[in-house]
């Protein structure tokens, strides 16, 4: 693989962005790109650099990037550069096959905040697939060992940067939650938690409000926050709270896995009232 593809590869690989890689993995007849020619695909669906053909074989490919990124799974695709209206719609004499692989970065769990509350949700946001970002003056790694970065000089919040997909939890114990609650509605955050009493939560409901927030955008934060497991110390908490974001992420109902089979078909013995037997 050429120096300049890895190049552009672990750069977008940095950018915590989807992406796919296109490899022309079978050639039959004249092509412009052989077996083993790849290129790199964003999020976009636009070349960042490589090939696998030009015009609409380029076209072809890009298209099964997006619905690859779209749906997370690889693909291959059958592409006719020997017909001009049924094909690619550029006859050159050849068939090419080409593998789409999908990246799609692990969504990201942002906490503000430090305790034992914020380290067991760290812990257990690892746990389930997610990559942890602390943002805390006191978080230190041998209190944050899983998580994938920790930031403790971000006095103003301007590093709280959650993009589409991600999930932020506010544990800071009061300490400026106010301020980077503000910040985190500002972001396209799929999932924006507080953890506080009642009275601290409406407290900073009234904050958002005097800041010109609609209600729309208050209605995103969840407070108070997680699933009713009637969760008590600081782990249960945690898991409360993981708990609801795994739900959000998953798009699930919440309810309980016995009460499920209720609303599932009865089978075709049982709905007739037999036993099979006689």
């Amino acid at each position: 693989m050429a120096k300049e593809f890895l190049d552009h590869l672990l750069a977008i690989r940095e950018q915590n962005v989807p992406y796919a890689v296109a490899t022309v993995i079978d050639v039959v007849g004249s092509t412009s790109a052989k077996t083993g020619s790849k290129a790199l695909i964003d999020q976009h669906g636009k070349v960042v650099t490589g090939w696998v053909g030009g015009g609409c074989a380029e076209s072809s490919a890009c298209e099964a990037a997006l619905r690859s990124i779209e749906n997370g799974a690889t693909d291959i695709i059958e592409i006719d550069l020997d017909d001009e209206v049924l094909g690619a719609g550029m006859p050159c004499g050849g068939h090419m096959r080409v593998y789409i692989e999908p990246t799609i970065p692990k969504p990201s769990v942002w906490i503000m905040g430090h305790g034992e509350v914020a380290e067991h949700i760290s812990n257990l946001a690892d746990m389930m697939g997610f990559a942890v970002i602390v943002n805390d003056a006191m978080a230190t790694r041998d209190k944050f060992p899983e998580a994938t970065r920790l930031i403790t000089d971000d006095i103003d919040y301007s590093e709280l940067t959650p993009v589409a997909g991600d999930f932020v939890v506010i544990a800071t114990q009061h300490k400026g939650d106010h301020e980077s609650m503000s910040r985190a509605l500002k972001s396209d955050a799929r999932y924006i938690a507080l953890i506080a009493s009642r009275k601290r939560s409406r407290l900073v409901m009234d904050y958002l409000r005097k800041k010109n927030f609609s209600e729309e955008d208050i209605k995103r934060v969840m407070a108070p926050c997680g699933l009713d497991i009637g969760a008590r110390t600081p782990a249960e908490i945690a898991l409360s709270v993981i708990s609801e974001i795994v739900l959000v992420r998953r798009q699930a109902s919440g309810v309980r896995m016995r009460d499920t089979l209720h609303h599932e078909a009865p089978s075709p013995k049982a709905a007739a009232g037999g036993t099979g037997s006689t």
